[in-house]
């Protein structure tokens, strides 16, 4: 389906089109932008506004690697950093914030903001997924997803509504429906959970992963016995956590 696209991004605290806008991503750099797509909504298209950071990896359009393709990591909230007006709450946790120090983080990730009272929409998602990696060159064999909480359960509702999309998933303490797993049977997912979560119940992960075992889905777990709902913290600062994220391409 054929989408059309308006971007605009923020300079000076004020929303202008990109193309007059002085603040172009640069590598390096984690910038606020945004995004309109067009969904389909009650069998008509209706206009939504993304807002969202993103950040370029080092060396990201210089001349040595104009032709090179990046791996792009998607990275969704929890409920906690909704918002309409406020992306410095999207940096609160995980990738966003990481790569406002780690300035040699290899992906180029993009962070939107769900809105105030809402739910993750893979559909708006996707179609963001989609504008960043034609835009600014990631390479279609290696897009990921992440989210914690809020953002889990929309980790497992992406690779579940657009199967052989991603390569590879990290929902943490998150939940999906076991009914959809034959759809991302093929998918690489590591799922995250703390076994004292009071929050989002562990069960939540474990029937996850015990219907993807069932069908012999690509799926591994770790559970950490002592953490609360917070288990996306030591989950993020894992440096294996990228590795094996960068491990994984589709075919």
């Amino acid at each position: 389906m054929k989408v059309d696209l308006l971007v605009i991004g923020i300079c000076a605290g004020l929303f202008i089109p990109s193309q007059l806008c002085a603040q172009a991503p640069k590598s390096s750099q984690q910038i606020a932008a945004q995004l309109t797509v067009s969904v389909n909504s009650s069998e008509k298209e209706v206009p939504v506004e993304i807002r969202y950071l993103l950040f370029l990896p080092q060396g990201h359009g210089s001349a040595e690697k104009k032709d090179e393709k990046w791996p792009l990591l998607l990275f969704l909230h929890g409920s906690g950093e909704r918002g309409n007006d406020n992306l410095d709450l999207v940096k609160k946790h995980g990738p966003p914030k990481i790569v406002e120090e780690k300035k040699d983080f290899p992906f180029i990730t993009i962070s939107p903001q769900c809105p105030s009272g809402k739910p993750w929409n893979a559909q708006q998602m996707a179609k963001l997924v989609d504008h960043v990696a034609n835009t600014y060159s990631a390479d279609p064999k290696r897009l990921y997803v992440t989210g914690l909480s809020m953002g889990g359960y929309g980790t497992w509702n992406l690779i579940a509504d657009f199967p052989g999309k991603f390569a590879a998933a990290i929902p943490i303490c998150g939940g999906g429906d076991p009914a959809k797993v034959e759809k991302m049977k093929d998918t690489p997912i590591w799922v995250f959970h703390g076994a004292k979560d009071s929050a989002v119940s562990i069960s939540q992960s474990e029937a996850m992963v015990e219907a993807l075992k069932k069908i012999d889905g690509k799926v591994k777990f770790t559970m950490y016995p002592e953490a609360g709902h917070d288990s996306w913290t030591e989950t993020y600062n894992n440096s294996e956590v990228y590795k094996w994220l960068l491990e994984q391409k589709l075919k």
